[in-house]
């Protein structure tokens, strides 16, 4: 629960009130923003050469060095305390962006250094009492630390100086908006051993964040990371906008061989939707940040792949060599199937993960998009993890080299130029209006798009569908004028007894051409005893 709760946190913190332009810069830059020591020499091979020293030693936990009466807090007297915003990070006239810092407390335990850098020359921003009204917190500012340190740092744009577009905090999770202005789910710097147990959660300790030039949508963040299994140097070109684009070059330097690493991994939660009502116990239709893991393999095929909330922890690998992209999209953007005008799930941002190319024409080579879904009863918890595992297992003393880019947004970039999937739903099989003689459980998948929009009635499409065991049946599929798609149905029929899971494929074929992308599903029989019909 707490992963969720560190980043629920970030907005929170934003201004009540807007801000005019006009009388923001009419304020002095930077008001009593206090710095230490001397400037000193910075980039990122610098902090690449820290990264990998850092690993030659031995790990040195940071948790717990706070008072412990910033521990002990409850989440209104934390959330009590709020940023001074005439003490935000480039406030000067003609700068699009703007950083504001978070207080240490409650969970927030684990202190993070940070830095500007201008002009090549990095200096220390000092935690300073002045720049936090403590209001109702209980918490008097001046018995705190002079040394107290941050709990992270937020990101503000000039189209808006009262709601922050970009949030780094707790361990190393870090989360943005697109033009919706609405957060959703979460990205890491890097997973280790996620959905084994124990999992690992390494932690961005220090960040450099570079002036941007005046006038500039985009601007340079940097990290150093660290954790008992491996160290790594971050750089984060953000460029702000409807789309925001954080284009990520990670050096990684393990300490130890690492049994399951995850690349650029992605957070996020889902309880129920349309196509699994297990844990539907709300008044509202739908509870989910993401509904599906969408994959662009090296292949070339399109492959969409419906979240579900697992019974029990699973993991699914879908194994590749370079892939194109991979992320977890919220396609379904209709308010009537949420109905929640408080968090607005149909406004959460979809998470696009796109691999950069070397040179040299290489990419991330061989290994698989993993997918954990975790069991969760409450939509505070995240439960839906997504990563690029390698197939090579990270050993001591390599430096494993990555870069991509995360496009928080309403669409990604790329999209399969054939029909893709709408929505999922399943139920009970067999014919309406006739006796069931035994069990099936019927899915109905539609799908709209591409040249779907082009047939007529009368064109031949046929349900291609796989089955990893079970009987197929009762299939069809047939235009849906409503999307101006098609919807698939079919049945499948368990003949035996086993609890395991059932993969299940499914595309769109006429004339032997595929119409659309490929619909993955796994599905977990119920025991024997509970199949009625």
């Amino acid at each position: 629960m707490q992963r969720r709760e560190l980043l629920q946190s970030a907005a929170a913190f934003a201004s009540l009130g807007l801000t005019a332009p006009s009388l923001l810069l009419s304020l002095p830059a930077e008001a009593d923003l206090r710095k230490l020591g001397t400037p000193q020499g910075f980039d990122y091979a610098w902090l690449k050469g820290q990264a990998r020293a850092l690993s030659g030693q031995p790990f040195q936990p940071r948790e717990g060095q706070i008072p412990d009466k910033l521990g002990q807090m409850s989440w209104d007297q934390w959330q009590a305390i709020e940023f001074q915003d005439d003490h935000s990070l480039w406030r000067e006239q003609g700068l699009n962006a703007q950083v504001r810092f978070f207080h240490l407390g409650w969970h927030m335990t684990t202190p993070v250094r940070l830095y500007e850098v201008v002009n090549g020359q990095a200096q220390e921003l000092a935690y300073d009492t002045a720049m936090f009204d403590y209001g109702k917190s209980g918490i008097r500012g001046g018995s705190l630390p002079k040394d107290l340190g941050f709990a992270g740092f937020r990101v503000l744009f000039h189209t808006d100086w009262a709601r922050d577009v970009a949030a780094f905090q707790g361990a190393s999770y870090f989360r943005a908006v697109d033009g919706d202005m609405q957060y959703g789910q979460s990205a890491r710097g890097l997973a280790v051993d996620s959905g084994l147990d124990p999992e690992e959660f390494p932690v961005f300790t220090s960040w450099w964040l570079e002036r941007p030039a005046p006038g500039s949508d985009s601007f340079y963040v940097y990290a150093l990371l660290d954790s008992k299994s491996i160290a790594g140097a971050y750089r984060f070109l953000v460029t702000l906008g409807d789309t925001l684009v954080m284009d990520v070059d990670a050096a990684l330097y393990p300490r130890r061989a690492i049994e399951r690493i995850g690349i650029a991994p992605l957070t996020a939660m889902y309880q129920f939707g349309e196509n699994d009502r297990r844990r539907a116990n709300d008044w509202r239709p739908e509870i989910h940040d993401t509904d599906g893991l969408q994959l662009w393999t090296g292949g070339g095929e399109w492959i969409w792949r419906p979240l579900v909330n697992a019974a029990k922890v699973r993991t699914n690998s879908f194994f590749d060599d370079n892939p194109r992209g991979f992320g977890l999209l919220q396609r379904d953007r209709n308010f009537d199937h949420y109905q929640d005008d408080g968090v607005f799930y149909d406004k959460r941002p979809s998470l696009w993960v796109e691999p950069r190319v070397g040179p040299d024409g290489a990419g991330w080579g061989n290994g698989a998009v993993m997918l954990v879904e975790i069991p969760t009863d409450d939509e505070t918890n995240d439960n839906i993890v997504a990563f690029w595992n390698p197939a090579q297992k990270p050993q001591p003393g390599q430096e494993l080299l990555f870069g991509y880019k995360l496009y928080w947004c309403r669409t990604p970039p790329s999209m399969p130029q054939r029909a893709t999937v709408q929505a999922t739903r399943d139920g009970i099989g067999g014919i309406v209006g006739q006796p069931r003689k035994y069990f099936s459980w019927r899915f109905a998948v539609d799908f709209a798009g591409g040249n779907l929009a082009m047939l007529d009635a009368n064109t031949k499409v046929e349900a291609v569908i796989e089955a990893s065991r079970g009987k197929v049946e009762i299939t069809s599929a047939r235009p849906l004028a409503s999307i101006k798609g098609w919807r698939a149905m079919f049945d499948i029929r368990p003949t035996d007894n086993s609890l395991e899971p059932i993969n299940l494929r499914l595309y769109l074929r006429s004339d032997g051409q595929p119409l659309s992308e490929t619909w993955i599903y796994q599905w977990t029989p119920p025991a024997p005893g509970d199949r009625k019909f």
